[in-house]
């Protein structure tokens, strides 16, 4: 029986919140039985990885395979402009090495995401002849201009993505995903979700958005999410609602005015979903920590709690519409 491989990727500050994650996919698809999971290690401490095989022993699983991935920088020559996050992020791009000819499909999931329910659909999604699945993402016309995409061209989230391998090779993706990081030394808007979408820009199957329901879909309401990120090209109110009701993998995302599960103080409505995992999880014993909000984060954060919902949502749309990108684009001339 051919497998399902499964790609994660984490340094040692994210372990443990891919820990829970994985929990939660082996937890929910126990009638799979041939899972494979691979681990792009951007420096996990062994203590850490124990924790995560002892997951994989709970569930009578194959032990996961451990990647030490490329030095990007090193091979690119460049120091690469990490918005947020770690350079981890960037090791899901280079897959082709890792995997035999007769791997056909693998299924990258994002470390901060739990597994709700049975994948199976996901993993066997006809991609159309494209390079990759993905769920859209809610961008203003404006972002597209900065990764060079047609103004109305969909965008992806690269939270959870489904690869065809022969057509990523066959594409000569990751040859394309080096010269371009280049191209625009080491500065692309969004780090790898820019250099995906540019790449692979028409060559992508558009997926149901209940594979990677980001926090966006929880904390607004449809119309308030239209005006607070005027996207383009996106999911109908119907469809967004649909996922919600019914979702499989559910992606903490970040954002200026959101406390995600693994801080105390969360604010992501569906933190609970996370801490029931994390409460099975070898990690449980660890203190949640306070969220490292500080400086001009922190004084944002709190003018727009103050401030009254639509008003805030005014000002908030502002800068995500238009001067984020803007200062995007005179940032990386």
């Amino acid at each position: 029986m051919e497998d399902y491989e499964i790609v994660y990727a984490a340094d040692d500050d994210f372990a443990s919140i891919m820990g829970v994650s994985l929990l939660s996919l082996l937890e929910n698809n126990q009638d799979l039985e041939n899972l494979r999971v691979t681990i792009f290690d951007s420096g996990i401490s062994d203590e850490n990885k124990e924790k995560v095989e002892e997951i994989f022993q709970k569930y009578n699983r194959k032990m996961p395979r451990w990647i030490k991935p490329i030095d990007l920088e090193k091979k690119v020559g460049l120091s690469l402009d990490i918005a947020r996050g770690s350079l981890a992020v960037y090791s899901r791009l280079f897959l082709s090495d890792y995997f035999d000819s007769n791997v056909k499909k693998i299924l990258y999931i994002d470390s901060d995401t739990i597994i709700v329910s049975s994948i199976k659909k996901l993993l066997e999604t006809n991609l159309h002849g494209n390079v990759i699945g993905a769920t859209k993402d809610a961008f203003s016309k404006f972002y597209r201009k900065n990764i060079e995409i047609g103004p109305y061209d969909a965008m992806i989230n690269a939270g959870v993505f489904l690869v065809d391998l022969d057509e990523w090779k066959n594409k000569q993706v990751e040859k394309k995903i080096l010269n371009y990081i280049i191209r625009k030394k080491g500065k692309v808007q969004l780090n790898d979700q820019g250099v995906l979408n540019h790449v692979l820009d028409g060559k992508i199957d558009f997926i149901d958005p209940k594979y990677n329901m980001i926090s966006l879909y929880y904390e607004y309401t449809y119309s308030d999410m239209v005006t607070y990120r005027k996207p383009v090209n996106f999911y109908s109110e119907e469809e967004i609602e649909n996922a919600k009701s019914d979702p499989v993998i559910i992606h903490y995302t970040s954002a200026f005015n959101t406390v995600r599960p693994w801080f105390e103080n969360s604010t992501h409505p569906e933190t609970d979903k996370w801490l029931s995992y994390y409460r099975r999880s070898p990690w449980r014993s660890i203190p949640l920590t306070k969220d490292s909000k500080s400086g001009i984060k922190k004084i944002i954060f709190n003018i727009y709690d103050f401030l009254p919902q639509k008003i805030a949502l005014t000002i908030a749309s502002v800068f995500q519409i238009y001067i984020r990108p803007l200062k995007n684009r005179l940032v990386n001339r």
